[in-house]
């Protein structure tokens, strides 16, 4: 029987522009505790070695601390661990697994895996990889692989490959893109008994049957991503294949688009912004639609400063969301003397719109929420 713990797409050293300082560090040391976190997974489910199936690292000019930071989670994990370099860190002249960093501080149980020879990984098992020499190859690395390799005898061989299949992609003739054909006929005629892929982000399982996966990454990159924050336990056992997902992200990326038009539906969205789980781990993008007068997109506006200090980070689109003044809105506020006179004179500017409307509006709500901090 064979077990290994699959995965891909670390890309430790991401940044992501909608984090404060604060929160990418937080989202930095969370890539680093994930390979800390699949070390023990594989150690609790007995796996012979760990396959990273392409972009360890976000690029090949990370910091020194980044390499670093990647080599001391390296270290706790106890199963070999097999790397891929792929488009992000390519096996290039600037590769970062040939830096001085690298090569100095790597632990032994750490297999870069620099061409397609095949390795030994245990009694009748043999890995095969298809690194990337370069961001842009001639073709896609397995491709030639496949075409290369004579069929498995007596072993079970478990082939290590990135890169977007044909069916993920409108640009079908790229020539990096993979035909998931040639991966199927490579199983069918038994040069490979599995394909274990990097690349896309979500795990995804391709083909008919069992034996081509793509892992995922194991925490979540971005909003397109529906199945991240996972790696996956794949078992052969003679010729049956199963694979068990094992989830592990801690961050979570939510994007939806709410329509606004009444008290209700602004009080709606307040609730499900608390509702958010995890919120110091959550990245939330809405993009909102309808019309609010502009109390009521005061109030909206509130809510979302007030989630704000909370979640990790936020993508607010308003473009199709039409703010359009109501005579109720400037009735009832309390005001007297000057600062009912700027009411009014605002009312006016905004009744005539324009840019010098638009202005009157700001004013006006930044009117509303100072006087509601001072009360």
């Amino acid at each position: 029987m064979i077990r290994f713990l699959h995965t891909s797409d670390w890309q430790l050293g991401m940044t992501r522009r909608f984090l404060s300082e604060e929160a990418q560090a937080r989202y930095t040391q969370a890539r680093f505790d994930a390979i800390r976190t699949m070390g023990r997974i594989a150690k609790e489910k007995q796996c012979q070695f760990m396959v990273v199936c392409g972009d360890s690292f976000e690029s090949n000019q990370v910091d020194r601390k980044t390499v670093v930071r990647a080599i001391e989670a390296l270290k706790e994990v106890t199963v070999p661990i097999y790397l891929l370099p792929s488009n992000h860190d390519p096996l290039d002249a600037a590769t970062v697994y040939r830096s001085s960093t690298f090569i100095e501080k790597k632990p032994d149980h750490v297999h870069i895996m620099e061409n397609t020879e095949s390795v030994q990984v245990g009694e009748a098992i043999e890995l095969v990889g298809a690194p990337w020499l370069s961001k842009r190859p001639n073709g896609n690395p397995i491709v030639n692989l496949l075409n290369e390799l004579p069929p498995a005898v007596g072993i079970k061989r478990i082939c290590v490959g990135h890169g977007i299949v044909d069916i993920f992609t409108p640009n079908k003739e790229a020539e990096n893109v993979i035909t998931v054909s040639k991966l199927e006929s490579a199983i069918l005629e038994g040069k490979v008994h599995f394909i274990a892929l990097g690349d896309r982000h979500s795990l995804t399982k391709i083909g008919s049957g069992d034996r081509i996966w793509y892992s995922g990454t194991p925490e979540s990159t971005d909003f397109r991503e529906d199945h991240s924050g996972s790696c996956q336990i794949v078992t052969m056992d003679g010729d049956h294949v199963t694979t068990e997902e094992v989830k592990i992200g801690q961050w979570s990326f939510i994007e939806k688009l709410v329509d606004l038009n009444t008290k209700d539906d602004v009080e709606s969205l307040r609730k499900k912004l608390e509702d958010v789980p995890n919120r110091e781990r959550s990245v939330v993008k809405l993009e909102f639609k309808g019309s609010l007068t502009l109390s009521l997109y005061g109030v909206l506006q509130n809510h979302i400063l007030a989630a704000k200090d909370v979640l990790a980070g936020s993508v607010i689109k308003e473009d199709n969301l039409h703010v359009i003044p109501n005579d109720t809105d400037f009735i009832d506020l309390g005001f007297s003397g000057f600062a009912d006179a700027t009411v009014k004179r605002l009312q006016d500017k905004i009744n005539q719109g324009g840019t010098e409307g638009a202005v009157a509006s700001d004013a006006f709500m930044l009117l509303l929420r100072l006087s509601k901090e001072a009360a």
